[in-house]
């Protein structure tokens, strides 16, 4: 069995904000040493691997992030590293291999989490077919998205990510004014997260840098303000600037081990991993395949839906969440208490750490027993981890 024995974060910086003077690799360096300063009983030489995720990999991540932030935080040199990419769920992956190996008994002590700075994503020019061309090329944003497409897909699986929830508010009803109203609950609950000391003990600030929480936060975004934000993808559209998730710079870090390694790590467990799911549909439809994730998690745990006291689901557009909490005939209540995405943002590689240590604190903050942590992925996918508190009831 793999538990979670502590998570960590660095805050999330809007897209050339607070943090957009930090190279990737140190904001994952940095969430690695903010996470083993929980533990500091523990012998880093102890830890037997490190696997990150990182969405991009085009910049200044790209020689195995996952090894050059264990090398940067002063991990020692027999500490291995490797570095996963399922886009959006690229730490939560990285979580879930984690545990497989911890599971298997190939480990005992993994240090999980992922990385992404969206504002030094680079501007790629792909290589000419043949030398020395007359034409102009054109540099392409790695930011967000489809690039270079492969012209062998088909049309409709590569539209933009905002058209895809278009056409998933299409097919699912979801209006406008549903969109806005949960967009703005999200960050009305992020902000009273911060103002109660909710964050404080899973936030460390980066060195170096001013910013002490989450830069996307806008608590006057009420629901009639968002109301008036123009559409953003479609001219007689619903999602905007307002009800998606925004840009961001961030990391986040978990450290997974065994049962028997509380004594080596010195913490008490935080929650034990009990199941996990991944689902796949058409590219277009990503923003729905949390539901299915979900669904097979909890299956693999042996939980039902009545058992579940708290949800984390990435907010990457608020009609996609609204769709998977719809399909899931879940409480809103229960999901994303402390806020969502939209509110705390979205730096790809990192937000699957962030919801998987978010939520193991709120099931010991609220005594409940079982969580669902789950997250969408560009190009049709979704993943999903049921976390257990062992200090819950039955």
């Amino acid at each position: 069995m793999t538990y979670l024995y502590a998570a960590d974060r660095t805050p999330f910086g809007r897209f050339g904000g607070g943090l957009a003077g930090v190279r990737p690799d140190d904001l994952a360096a940095h969430a690695i040493t903010a996470v083993l300063v929980k533990a500091p009983l523990l012998d880093p030489a102890r830890v037997d691997d490190v696997v990150w995720g990182n969405a991009n990999g085009a910049g200044e991540e790209n020689r195995n992030v996952g090894r050059m932030a264990a090398l940067l935080a002063g991990l020692p040199v027999s500490v291995p590293g490797t570095t996963v990419n399922r886009l959006c769920g690229s730490s939560l992956d990285a979580a879930m291999a984690a545990s497989r190996q911890i599971d298997t008994g190939d480990a005992d002590i993994v240090l999980a989490g992922g990385v992404e700075s969206m504002t030094r994503a680079p501007w790629v020019l792909p290589k000419p077919e043949r030398s020395f061309p007359a034409g102009d090329v054109t540099a392409v944003s790695t930011t967000l998205g489809w690039r270079l497409v492969n012209p062998r897909m088909p049309a409709e699986w590569t539209v933009a990510l905002g058209e895809a929830n278009e056409q998933l508010q299409e097919r699912y009803g979801i209006s406008r004014a549903r969109q806005d109203a949960f967009a703005a609950r999200s960050h009305l609950r992020a902000h009273e997260a911060w103002e109660s000391g909710f964050y404080d003990d899973l936030v460390t600030p980066v060195p170096g840098t001013d910013l002490t929480r989450d830069e996307s936060i806008r608590p006057a975004s009420t629901a009639e303000v968002l109301a008036g934000l123009r559409p953003a993808f479609r001219q007689d559209g619903t999602i905007t600037a307002g009800n998606a998730s925004p840009l961001n710079d961030g990391a986040a870090a978990l450290l997974l081990g065994s049962e028997r390694a509380a004594g080596a790590i010195g913490l008490d467990p935080l929650a034990r991993i009990a199941g996990r799911g991944t689902c796949a549909l058409e590219p277009q439809r990503f923003g729905y395949a949390p539901v299915a994730a979900a669904e097979r998690a909890l299956a693999r745990a042996g939980v039902g839906w009545n058992r579940v006291g708290a949800v984390e689901l990435n907010e990457a557009f608020a009609v996609q969440s609204l769709a998977c909490l719809d399909a899931w005939r879940i409480d809103p209540e229960i999901v994303n208490v402390h806020g969502g995405a939209i509110a705390l943002g979205h730096p790809l590689g990192a937000s699957g750490a962030r919801i998987l240590g978010t939520l193991a604190k709120v099931l010991r903050e609220r005594g409940e027993r079982y969580g669902v942590a789950a997250i969408c992925i560009g190009v049709g996918q979704g993943l999903a981890v049921v976390l257990e508190n062992p200090h819950a009831g039955a």
